[in-house]
Order: structure tokens, then C-alpha cells, then sequence
């Protein structure tokens, strides 16, 4: 009985490393070489037109939830915020640099970077170290941005998609975290508060990551 047991243990675990294989295979892509200049930031004009990135510089408090699992009051004017998970409850002072963080607030400085970009990235692609490149798709105008410093994770790059009102339906990635180069994420449920337009929603072929109780002001 045990080992019968044990041998389709490891028939599971030979099956789920094959399809993992087979999946890094078949979807892994070496990342884009773009054109920087002009159009590229043309382009960048067209998708922060589109969400009124001007809007959102004027929002002074942000509060979400990640995945139903992660919270968040942020507030930007002030810049601190607070992170709830569990039975934690934890203040972030922003200004203050990470490596002053004690183990928990680090912890949750890093919940809150991965988790806000899901909700912001597409308002940070000016940020101070990003390099713009225009991408000519197929299926559309591609934006690939690479942040060469900041974050958790620097010289992480996305590609955005845009539709023809150049807001992003989608963007694939090339990070230090994810092994499949090129994995693709919608961005989709977009909403509108205070004259700003969020996604809410992104999935993929492995993950959906949804995120709720949105509130601006």
C-alpha cells in the first residue's frame, strides 16, 4: 500500500516538473529590443493621457486590497502607509530609507511594493532610472520599460500592450522573480475614481491576481 502510494508520488512529481518544462519551453521569450526617442515617448504621452496620469498626481490617499489577503492605506501626500496581512498591522514611514526597517516592516515593504505596482505601474513608467523603447507589435504598439534602479527588484523590465486609445490590456515580463521570460498578464476591469482609470484585475496562465476595495481621494 505504501509504496504504491510512494510510486504515484513521484509519477505526480515527475508529471508537474515535465508540464513546468514543457511550459518554459513553449512560452519563454528572450526580451524585445525597442527604439528609444521620439516615438517611445510619444507613445508614453498617449498611455498617461489615457489614465490621466495628471489625475492621479493629484490623489492623496489610496486603499486597496491585494489578492484578498494583503490591505493597504496609503497615504501618498503624506507618503507612509499602512499594511494589514494576518495579524499584522504595520506602519511604513516612505521617507525613511528600507534598511532602517526593522525584519517585519521590511517585510512589509516589500508586500507593498509588488502589491501597489500591480495597481500604479502604469503611472511610474517616468520614473526617475526607467528607459522607455518603442516596440512594433503585430497585435498592436508596444511600450518596453526597464527600471534600471529603485524597487525591490531593479532591472526589471514589462512591455506594455495598448489598445487603440493607448490604454494597456495587457504587459509580459522579464523579471528576476518570475523564471518564464515573457509571461503575459492582462490588465483588464479597469475602473474610474476621481477621473483616474485603474485595472483591478490581471491573469495569466498560472495566476490571477485580483485587487479590491478600491478607494481614492
Amino acid at each position: 500500500m505504501i509504496k504504491g502510494i510512494l510510486k504515484f508520488l513521484v509519477w505526480l512529481l515527475l508529471i508537474v516538473i515535465l508540464l513546468g518544462f514543457a511550459t518554459y519551453l513553449f512560452v519563454n521569450e528572450s526580451k524585445p529590443t525597442g527604439t528609444e526617442g521620439e516615438q517611445a515617448e510619444l507613445l508614453t504621452d498617449a498611455m498617461l493621457d489615457g489614465i490621466n496620469k495628471e489625475g492621479y498626481d493629484s490623489l492623496s490617499y489610496i486603499e486597496f486590497t491585494f489578492k484578498g489577503v494583503h490591505s493597504y492605506r496609503w497615504d501618498k501626500e503624506a507618503n507612509n502607509v499602512t499594511v494589514i496581512w494576518e495579524e499584522n498591522e504595520v506602519y511604513l514611514d516612505l521617507n525613511v530609507s528600507p534598511e532602517e526597517y526593522t525584519i517585519l516592516e521590511f517585510k512589509a515593504y516589500k508586500f507593498f511594493i509588488n502589491d501597489s505596482f500591480w495597481l500604479v505601474a502604469p503611472f511610474k513608467v517616468r520614473d526617475p532610472g526607467v528607459v522607455r523603447s518603442y516596440i512594433d507589435m503585430v497585435d498592436g504598439k508596444g511600450l518596453l520599460v526597464t527600471y534600471t534602479s529603485g524597487g525591490v527588484t531593479p532591472g526589471d523590465s514589462y512591455l506594455w500592450i495598448l489598445d487603440d486609445k493607448s490604454v494597456p490590456i495587457a504587459w509580459k515580463l522579464w523579471t528576476s522573480n518570475v523564471p518564464i521570460g515573457g509571461l503575459r498578464f492582462t490588465w483588464e476591469n479597469w475602473v474610474e475614481r476621481e477621473g483616474v482609470l485603474f485595472s483591478t484585475y490581471h491573469k495569466s496562465m498560472i495566476l490571477d491576481l485580483p485587487i479590491t476595495d478600491l478607494v481614492v481621494r
